[in-house]
């Protein structure tokens, strides 16, 4: 299904909430590949800069318990690229996974947290290492204040596709009770996250997003990286050239594709 954004009024700003994207090509609020925007809030002609002090922040990430854990990836939507699904068992809650992504932009380095989301991050670089991600484009460009993120990972280019498999949410979802309010409490995604696109909770498959400035969410992204100096000063780049479509929100006029994705073993 495919991720859209949904705008809201907070506290008398304009915040755009990004829908993640699954695997299935019929995702609705919640989707993270080719967003549109489906609601959205009247605005003045001019608005002040927006007051990330009036959101929360990200938890603390929730400790782990064990050295590994056990993962699920039930089947979804038939793979727009083919592949195969990811080990499920003995799959490691410690350290880092340093990437290389190499773009027709520039470099993209990311620093991937076993212990913040370690069944995304054992999906993430399964796939890296079949290939998936290889010569694939970036789909979408945002650039309101509130919500400026480069979102990839989908084969077929259009952000409603996905492996054939999804898994359930990790951090910072996870560090809340179920049914807890705050899971609907915007918070603020900081420069140099990597996190899901989503079609809805446990909706994740190959599609995430780059946060390159300050981004108000509600907690039910999984974030399992960061960016470095190099990728961010990448992203930068490719957000100053703008979008290609009317409005703060489609394809980047610089043409982003991903030409390899490097896990180091």
């Amino acid at each position: 299904m495919k991720r859209t954004l949904a705008v809201l009024a907070v506290s008398g700003a304009a915040v755009l909430l990004a829908a993640g994207c699954s695997s299935d090509n019929s995702e609705t609020a919640a989707t993270t590949e080719s967003p549109t925007a489906t609601t959205s809030a009247a605005a003045p002609t001019t608005q002040p800069p927006l007051d990330l002090s009036l959101f929360g922040v990200l938890p603390p990430v929730p400790a782990q318990e064990v050295s590994t854990t056990t993962c699920e990836y039930p089947e979804a939507t038939p793979a727009i690229r083919e592949n195969t699904a990811p080990q499920q068992y003995g799959v490691s809650t410690v350290g880092l996974v340093d990437v290389a992504v190499t773009t027709s932009q520039g470099p993209v380095g990311l620093s991937l947290d076993r212990a913040e989301a370690p069944c995304t991050v054992n999906s993430f670089t399964s796939l890296a290492t079949q290939g998936y991600f290889d010569d694939t484009v970036c789909h979408r460009l945002t650039t309101t204040e509130g919500l400026q993120v480069l979102q990839c990972g989908d084969p077929s280019g259009q952000g409603n596709r996905g492996p054939g498999y999804e898994f359930a949410n990790e951090y910072p979802t996870t560090a809340f009770p179920a049914g807890d309010p705050a899971l609907s409490s915007p918070v603020v995604y900081p420069r140099g996250t990597v996190a899901m696109a989503n079609a809805g909770p446990d909706t994740n498959g190959s599609q995430f997003f780059l946060v390159y400035e300050d981004s108000v969410l509600p907690p039910q992204y999984t974030v399992f990286g960061t960016i470095d100096e190099a990728g961010l000063a990448t992203l930068d780049a490719v957000a100053e050239a703008g979008v290609s479509t009317p409005g703060n929100d489609g394809p980047p006029n610089a043409e982003v594709t991903v030409q390899s994705v490097v896990a180091a073993q």
